[in-house]
């Protein structure tokens, strides 16, 4: 396998992972996103729950409960924690777990909010163990306790904090330990999206962006976003440029199919690097099983990437199948990538 292959499945990857990239924070993929829940397209079930909470929560005149989301990236997490501030009209405190390193980054956001707001803490798998602990008054009790001194001199002052809704975001809720999970009120898991939402989210967002897209243009669309809103708004945006300036503009199935094979991405919506990961398995591990260790160590790529970007999509359409010893190919796998049954 070359070098120069596993260069080439990087760069295609990248625009097909479900994790955060700065062409995401564009005002242009920003207007994109739903301002209310009455706007968000797929994922029923949780926005059924987080309806029914924020409308009884008003109706008794109190603080919703803090809302936990889980769930592969690019599935909506981010924008449900700005809907739910928008719904409840309190102001949308943005952070991550990387970034409170120390107890008194947490303190000092926490003295900030005021009653009704909306912390947003995403990656909240990564909080360390001190900063997490502070978090466990001040999501129970809304108040926060100081210690000053130490030793026999040792005082503590607790200080009230006005009443705020914590959202936390993880794509790795196995991590989150028991203690913090638990003191969630609301706790839901984010799914990947239907080819049928899919559309439907492709053809709102060519509409806001003054993009004309046929039906099997956005079918074609939706087959290769990886069931994943942020990457079908991605590729939108990379198609929309193809058909710019090979074409009169219009997105049509075959605009799609040019676009994206030009970026590497199949009518999977597979990447290079995931094509190698099944071909390593097939070709070198005769299909499997076999440790994703190994694996990693022949695409030369790092395990923490293939578990978390490479395989969570391969795993819900059923190419590969995690056994207690080790990952295995599926026929469909054999199939798609031109060997015939498994």
């Amino acid at each position: 396998m070359s070098t120069d292959g596993l260069k080439f499945s990087s760069l295609g990857g990248s625009i097909v992972e479900g994790d955060s990239l700065p062409m995401d924070s564009e005002p242009e993929i920003i207007s994109l996103r739903p301002k209310k829940l009455c706007q968000y397209i797929g994922q029923n079930k949780t926005i059924e729950t987080l309806k029914i909470g924020i409308d009884a929560a008003q109706q008794r005149n109190e603080i919703l409960d803090h809302v936990l989301l889980h769930g592969p990236p690019g599935l909506g997490k981010t924008t449900l924690a700005h809907i739910i501030s928008n719904e409840i009209g309190g102001k949308l405190v943005v952070t991550s777990g990387p970034a409170l390193e120390k107890g008194g980054d947490l303190i000092g956001m926490l003295t900030q909010l005021e009653t009704g707001d909306v912390l947003f803490i995403d990656e909240i798998h990564r909080l360390s163990r001190s900063v997490e602990e502070l978090l466990y008054p001040a999501m129970e009790d809304f108040c926060i306790d100081f210690v000053f001194d130490k030793g026999m001199h040792a005082r503590s002052h607790r200080f009230r904090l006005k009443q705020f809704v914590l959202v936390g975001a993880t794509t790795r809720v196995g991590l989150l330990s028991s203690p913090l999970r638990h003191r969630f009120g609301i706790f839901r898991s984010l799914d990947f999206y239907s080819n049928k939402d899919l559309e439907t989210i492709i053809n709102r967002s060519a509409a806001l962006l003054n993009q004309s897209i046929d039906g099997e243009g956005a079918a074609e669309l939706a087959m290769r976003s990886r069931g994943t809103p942020r990457i079908a708004n991605r590729l939108l945006k990379r198609v929309r440029d193809y058909a710019q300036v090979k074409s009169d503009g219009h997105i049509d199935k075959d605009a799609v199919v040019e676009a994206l094979d030009l970026e590497g991405i199949d009518n999977l919506g597979l990447t290079p690097l995931d094509r190698q990961y099944l071909d390593t398995i097939i070709t070198y591990y005769n299909g499997g099983p076999v440790g994703i260790e190994a694996v990693a160590a022949t695409l030369q790529e790092e395990t923490d990437t293939l578990v978390d970007v490479v395989e969570p999509f391969l795993l819900k359409t059923g190419l590969v199948v995690r056994t207690s010893s080790g990952r295995r190919a599926s026929e469909a796998a054999f199939v798609h990538m031109g060997f015939g049954k498994g």
